[in-house]
């Protein structure tokens, strides 16, 4: 009984967590609101000010990224409708390289942001893909895909950055998914949710609840499963997108943009500042180009690249949902490995490449 009440449970925690983010934020704005006039009467104008702007940064970035969600999970059903397992396995190359560049180029066939690419990803571990081509995959998706890939442009125009932060990226999630290609234990890498032993099944041959059904099935039932795999993923990792909206919004409630931008000066600060920006903005992959080009008059480009490379790769929300795909060890890998690497590369071109 334990056991088959513990997934409620856990759901349980999460939303009684994403409340007591809400309260300690509010709570956050009170005693901010009256430091500010010295307990005067005006700090209930400024917790007022401080829950709108919560609110406000909250909601933005949880409607901003609801649609990208739902498209993941959308191809995440129709991967376990549609697509065999066998015919998966086929089509991946089974050099560690060529496996690692074909997952950072199957972005280009999935147009979803980094909230979208995690329920997918997991999908296609589910049906036996590699852990080096998923995780070049998870990585290179919210860049190299049509849709970014068009407002990258639209921003930025044939320009260095935009072909840096394509190159940049496709690069990283090659040497990220490469590293990962040595590990050929993927229990030590997936939770057991995440990962499913190699079974040859014919495609559409089971039902929504997983048994085995005779072949034929009609396309409203194929599509009905479709639906009901794609609404259970969307919910479940929804409560992650919005506990990663409400700590983003938490952080940039109480951490001021321009007291970052105010430190951000040097070749190696500022990569360091647009980093954290990219953190705790949280925007989607697909506006975080128009972000960036604001910042275009007082950053160079290797700090531009990096808030433009890093962030679709690594912010809360996606974090958050990696913990639900990845042990947490190969989440600290995923969140340092791209770090460690976009710091190097971006530091080098602020110190050696004039634009």
């Amino acid at each position: 009984m334990e056991k088959a009440n513990s997934p409620h449970a856990n759901k349980i925690l999460w939303w009684i967590l994403g409340v007591a983010l809400f309260l300690l934020a509010t709570v956050s704005g009170v005693l901010i609101g009256i430091s500010w006039d010295g307990g005067q009467g005006k700090g209930w104008i400024a917790l007022v000010d401080q829950v709108s702007m919560f609110s406000t940064i909250f909601l933005g970035i949880f409607i901003e990224a609801v649609p990208y969600l739902f498209l993941g999970t959308l191809a995440s059903g129709l991967v376990e409708v549609f697509v065999d397992q066998d015919s998966l396995l086929k089509i991946i190359p089974r050099s560690k390289l060529g496996s690692a560049l074909a997952g950072a180029s199957l972005g280009l066939f999935f147009p979803v942001c980094e909230c979208g690419v995690v329920p997918l990803a997991r999908r296609l571990f589910r049906k036996g893909l590699p852990a080096p081509v998923g995780i070049s995959f998870l990585l290179a998706a919210p860049v190299l895909n049509p849709i970014v890939i068009a407002s990258t442009f639209a921003a930025f125009g044939n320009t260095p950055v935009f072909w840096g932060r394509l190159a940049m990226t496709f690069l990283i999630s090659i040497l990220v998914g490469g590293v990962f290609a040595f590990q050929t234990d993927h229990s030590q890498v997936l939770l057991p949710s995440s990962s499913m032993a190699y079974q040859p099944v014919a495609p559409l041959q089971r039902n929504v609840i997983g048994q085995r059904t005779a072949p034929g099935v009609g396309v409203a039932q194929r599509l009905q499963k479709v639906a009901v795999i794609a609404a259970n993923e969307f919910f479940e990792m929804g409560r992650y997108l919005v506990l990663g909206a409400l700590l983003a919004a938490f952080m940039q409630t109480l951490i001021p943009q321009g007291w970052l931008l105010a430190v951000g000066q040097g070749p190696i600060l500022s990569v360091l500042v647009m980093i954290a920006l990219a953190v705790i903005l949280s925007v989607c992959s697909t506006v975080d180009a128009f972000i960036a080009l604001a910042f275009a008059g007082s950053f160079n480009a290797g700090s531009l690249l990096a808030f433009l490379v890093y962030g679709p790769m690594v912010d809360i929300k996606s974090t958050l949902m990696f913990l639900r795909v990845f042990r947490r060890r190969t989440v600290l890998y995923l969140v340092t490995l791209p770090l460690m690497l976009i710091l190097l590369a971006a530091v080098a071109m602020n110190y050696f490449v004039r634009f």
